[in-house]
């Protein structure tokens, strides 16, 4: 019995993201119809648009991190997800917070997400702040960021016994030293501070 020493062909594998990104509404142009179903980050990456139907998608908004980072697109590609789920996986995790940072250095600074690198995402100066008002938020903000970036001026005021020695946090955050970004979510705010 002959034997051929044929090439062995490895088998194709579907991409497969590392984090939960939430699920994703989608409308298929071969059908012209919304597709009947929610779908996860996973099979809109996975989407055959020979097979099944020229497609666009966008976040359902059920994950809040994918909608602040996609919240000035009208569609979401497969290269889009990889790119975010290869940031996260590089940033070492999907917290928050780097959904945020990622949200910032591409909607603000206008980084092209698909070439972004983790390097330049970890760059940008920013302070994070998390809670349930803006009211609140702005207040730890300017205090903690008046004790950083001041700690002498921070150390006088503290010490003084004048009462009419006002902090004013509204007119601290909204000088021209800082850029403010207020990010409402479901049910949490977060604030995006950067050193201008």
């Amino acid at each position: 019995m002959e034997q051929t020493n044929q090439p062995q062909t490895e088998p194709i594998t579907a991409p497969e993201l590392q984090f939960d990104l939430g699920s994703f509404e989608g409308f298929n142009f071969r059908s012209q119809s919304a597709i009947e179903h929610q779908l996860t980050a996973d099979e809109v990456v996975n989407w055959e648009h020979d097979a099944d139907g020229e497609a666009e998608f966008w976040p359902a908004g059920d994950h809040p991190g994918v909608a602040v980072v996609f919240e000035h697109r009208t569609a979401v590609t497969a290269a889009d997800l990889m790119s975010v789920d290869r940031l996260l996986l590089e940033l070492g995790g999907d917290a928050f917070e780097n959904f945020l940072r990622i949200h910032y250095t591409v909607n603000c600074c206008g980084y092209d997400l698909q070439t972004l690198s983790a390097g330049t995402v970890e760059d940008q100066p920013l302070h994070i702040f998390e809670g349930t008002n803006f009211l609140d938020l702005r207040r730890e903000a300017a205090y903690e960021l008046f004790e950083l970036y001041y700690p002498e001026a921070y150390a006088a005021w503290e010490r003084s016994c004048c009462d009419g020695l006002i902090f004013d946090t509204d007119r601290f955050l909204d000088s021209p030293s800082f850029s403010v970004e207020e990010v409402r979510l479901v049910e949490r705010v977060a604030l995006i501070v950067a050193p201008q």
